[in-house]
């Protein structure tokens, strides 16, 4: 293997229920009633969420799925990049208000 994830392993999920397979199928019960139809958000607004969930989270596997998944539901490539940029943003602001806690203790610590 000449990197740690294999695409191929996607196609394997379901075998992590090799040992519980009832709690697998709750999952996918509840994954495919939350992503897989039509409700206040559309299949495509779920997709891009994933996707840029995805990007935040760094999973491989899910940006490869939810890529096919927003391409197959209709977005394009200008709105996908979108949805990453402004997962990255978020993740930037969260990073960044927390310089706040580090501003309370060098207050506390005379430092401010």
């Amino acid at each position: 293997m000449s990197h740690y994830y294999d695409a191929k392993d996607l196609k394997r999920f379901a075998e992590v229920g090799k040992f519980n397979p009832e709690f697998m199928q709750k999952f996918f019960d509840y994954y495919n009633l939350v992503t897989g139809t039509d409700t206040a958000l559309t299949k495509r607004e779920k997709a891009l969420i994933a996707l840029a969930v995805a990007h935040a989270k760094q999973c491989p596997y899910c940006i490869d799925a939810y890529t096919v998944q927003c391409l197959e539901t209709g977005s394009n490539p200008e709105q996908m990049t979108e949805a990453i940029h402004v997962a990255a943003a978020m993740e930037a602001g969260m990073a960044l208000i927390h310089g706040i806690q580090m501003h309370n203790v060098m207050q506390e610590h005379g430092a401010l």
